[in-house]
């Protein structure tokens, strides 16, 4: 194996290769989780949509069938948060991520515990913020990536957080599919790459067939960013329900959410009296305005149609653009075998 792939990313997750398979709700679970870090690469759990319960079983599953490191992923404001916590501590899990940070508390308790902390940035402002809060390694998204997403091209971003000189490793995240992105990656100074949508886009992945014909016909112009459908910025490929979003009042998305957010929180226990609480709290916690977190209900309804029920038009499918650029639907185990050979290659036709 070449040497540049054994990088801070590896040595401080136990993974064999500087991969990341990103966590996406409905997308990352137990079976995607499971062969990803078989072949190698480190894999986050999508808790942050699941129960508790939910959540531990995901995990007995995944330490059924390998005894490789893997992580969780949660938000901040999810029911039971602490309970969820316990679970990743108690069975041992390597890393936690996440996007808007946990509370002070959360990470001391984490961190006390051994367990590395991985949040996901989109702007350089919050590197240092990130690190001083606790962070282990920062995987930053570029403008290229997924679902929620900031206005920094990938590699602009990385120059931002690698010149910060942090002294933790950093992730490049957003528009990788392949051994050029790694090797570009490590040349540029990141210490590995971070995949959603080429993992999604696997024979190992729990999306629907469907689902999964729609992103093989997207293309790279028609993925565009929207704020329809929770309030910030999502990168989604452009279909029926995207146009009709697009289309609604400032009044009508936010009656959808309340509504949608019902409908959610139904699965999850919570009252109208806590949905509120909820809501109020990231307001008040977050640079989120009140009405963006009532919409935020938008989001997993309408995506769970699309990646859970299998019906991609009348839901939305996040998607990061490299989309666009991919044809096949391989296991994960070919992708980062397909990637460390590419990789290889191109390190070995550098210093050539």
């Amino acid at each position: 194996m070449h040497k540049a792939f054994s990088t801070p990313l590896t040595q401080a997750l136990g993974c064999d290769y500087p991969i990341i398979q990103t966590a996406m709700g409905w997308v990352s679970t137990s079976q995607l989780v499971t062969a990803s870090i078989k072949a190698g690469a480190f894999g986050f759990l999508a808790a942050a949509v699941m129960t508790p319960k939910a959540c531990e079983a995901e995990i007995k599953l995944i330490k059924s069938k390998t005894d490789k490191p893997f992580g969780v992923n949660i938000h901040a404001f999810q029911n039971d948060i602490d309970r969820i916590i316990d679970i990743c501590i108690d069975y041992d899990v390597a890393a936690l991520s996440y996007g808007r940070g946990p509370s002070p508390k959360i990470i001391e308790k984490v961190k006390t515990a051994g367990l590395k902390c991985v949040p996901t940035i989109g702007a350089s402002r919050h590197a240092s913020k990130a690190v001083k809060m606790g962070a282990d390694i920062l995987v930053c998204q570029g403008q290229e990536g997924g679902g929620h997403t900031g206005a920094t091209p990938t590699w602009l971003l990385l120059a931002q957080v690698i010149d910060q000189n942090l002294g933790v490793p950093v992730i490049a995240c957003g528009g990788f599919k392949d051994g050029r992105g790694l090797a570009a990656a490590l040349t540029f100074g990141a210490d590995g790459m971070a995949m959603g949508t080429r993992f999604m886009m696997s024979s190992d992945s729990p999306t629907p067939e469907l689902t999964k014909a729609e992103y093989l016909k997207s293309d790279v112009t028609k993925i565009p960013v929207s704020t329809k459908l929770d309030g910030l910025p999502q990168r989604m490929i452009l279909n029926e329900t995207v146009n009709a979003l697009e289309k609604s009042s400032k009044l009508g998305l936010l009656m959808r959410g309340l509504q949608n957010g019902m409908k959610y929180k139904s699965q999850t226990g919570l009252s109208i009296a806590q949905t509120l609480k909820t809501a109020w709290g990231m307001a008040r916690q977050t640079d989120m305005s009140l009405a963006q977190t009532l919409m935020a209900g938008n989001a997993p309804m309408i995506i769970q149609k699309a990646m859970v029920e299998g019906r991609p038009s009348e839901g939305v499918l996040p998607s990061g653009q490299v989309a666009g650029l991919i044809d096949d639907l391989p296991s994960c185990a070919q992708i980062v075998s397909m990637i460390i050979t590419e990789a290889e290659a191109s390190l070995n036709r550098v210093r050539a």
